[in-house]
């Protein structure tokens, strides 16, 4: 074989090796891409599925605000309410008092009512297990007659709201204990 024939060879031989490597990179760059679209569309599908949980979160935050939008406002009334209803349950022998007393108690009544239909439900604690979710204890007895761990006075009267604890019941509970034969 002459020279000219042998570099035409090796050109030809360079070619294969150069395409063969062009089609190597040209495939890893198509692998790289594919991972790279594959990687994005994960990230889109996350980004979506987040989207529509947000959108989920504010949906039910919205029922709630609408579901509880009286809350403050009641709990702003309560302590008037409180003081109200102590005042119409005030003993007195004074006939025109009396008579006044009971108006008011009626108005009184008529707004519990009034909130009782929005939602507003009194916590009964009286003689029932102390629950610190529903009570908040302020003094405490050591009667030996009554279960230990009963409210055995309500002081102020605890509400509900809806599903909601307004205000927690503020009790008088009976604790006590017998270790060694003494009261502790």
């Amino acid at each position: 074989m002459s020279a000219e024939n042998m570099d035409i060879k090796d050109k030809d031989l360079e070619t294969k090796e150069e395409k063969k490597e062009r089609k190597n990179k040209y495939k890893e760059k198509i692998e790289e891409l594919e991972l790279e679209i594959k990687s994005l569309k994960e990230q889109n599908l996350r980004n979506y599925a987040e989207l529509e949980n947000f959108k989920k979160r504010m949906m039910q935050e919205r029922i709630n605000d609408r579901k509880y939008a009286s809350k403050d406002l009641i709990a702003d009334l309560l302590q008037s309410l409180d003081q109200l209803q102590k005042i119409v349950l005030m003993p007195t022998d004074n006939e025109l008092l009396k008579n006044f007393l009971i108006g008011f108690k009626m108005i009184n009544d008529q707004l519990f009512q009034v909130l009782e239909n929005d939602g507003l439900k009194a916590i009964d604690a009286l003689d029932k297990p102390f629950d610190p979710n529903f009570h908040y204890a302020v003094e405490k007895t050591n009667d030996k007659e009554k279960p230990n761990g009963v409210n055995v006075k309500v002081i102020q009267t605890g509400y509900m709201y809806k599903d909601k604890l307004l205000r927690p019941a503020m009790v008088k509970v009976n604790e006590w204990s017998e270790e060694n034969g003494e009261d502790k």
